[in-house]
């Protein structure tokens, strides 16, 4: 009986880490989507481009969402869902190296420093493996540009996002620095994520990623992981 309850045991964990493993992978990025059940693609209807994945469950979501926005005279559109690790590295990889200028400059000759450098570039952008598009939870809606939530139709929309979007499950991720969400990366006004999900996969990272999980592309280690799990952590109230 003592050596079926240890046999039992051993089963149990080892069944216990090859979850975790595969959570783990799914939460860095290492995942395709056409190939995973909880995945749907992302009708042309409600997208800017063909080919875009979001776990069905957020994208059920956006869908009552964008229905109730329609109905008030608003319009939503999914302009990016899904980003898998190999993508990140490729947005990462270009902004570290110079081909992908950032802010009109090449970071690879403007700051040299790699600490730096990286600061620079996660104001915006993740490192590959951190990035909450990995998940299928997160989406950016109608525009990138901050300058369109300013003013006239952006402006609208942004404010019937801030004003409904909890109701359907989604929180702007990135919202104002301050005594809320003192650090992290600027503020996103078209970065929405889908919280049932999205904050215990954040939970899942936080306990369970570390600095070995973060490698394979150019500048992995231009940060301390410490530093690095600030943009995981620095998040809007709301989607905690």
């Amino acid at each position: 009986m003592i050596r079926f309850s240890v046999f039992l045991f051993v089963l149990i964990s080892c069944f216990a880490s090859a979850q975790n493993s595969d959570t783990a992978n799914f939460v860095l990025g290492k995942i395709e989507y056409a190939q995973h059940a909880e995945f749907v693609k992302i009708r042309e209807s409600y997208a800017n481009k063909s080919g875009m994945y979001l776990r069905k469950e957020a994208l059920d979501a956006f869908k009552l969402m964008r229905q109730k926005a329609k109905a008030d005279g608003v319009s939503l559109t999914i302009i990016s869902a899904c980003r898998n690790f190999n993508h990140q590295k490729r947005i990462w990889e270009a902004k570290w190296n110079g081909s992908r200028k950032v802010g009109g400059k090449d970071l690879s000759r403007s700051i040299p420093n790699p600490s730096e450098r990286a600061k620079e570039i996660l104001k915006y952008s993740s490192m590959p493996g951190t990035s909450r598009h990995h998940w299928g939870t997160d989406i950016d809606i109608n525009s990138l540009s901050p300058n369109y939530f300013e003013s006239g139709k952006g402006k609208k929309e942004y404010v019937w996002l801030r004003d409904n979007a909890l109701e359907f499950g989604f929180c702007q991720v990135y919202s104002e620095k301050g005594i809320e969400r003192k650090y992290g990366y600027e503020e996103e006004k078209w970065h929405w994520s889908y919280v049932p999900i999205a904050s215990k996969l954040t939970q899942f990272f936080k306990q369970n990623m570390t600095q070995n999980s973060i490698t394979g592309f150019d500048g992995s280690d231009a940060l301390p992981f410490s530093e690095v799990l600030k943009y995981v952590e620095g998040i809007s109230p709301d989607c905690r």
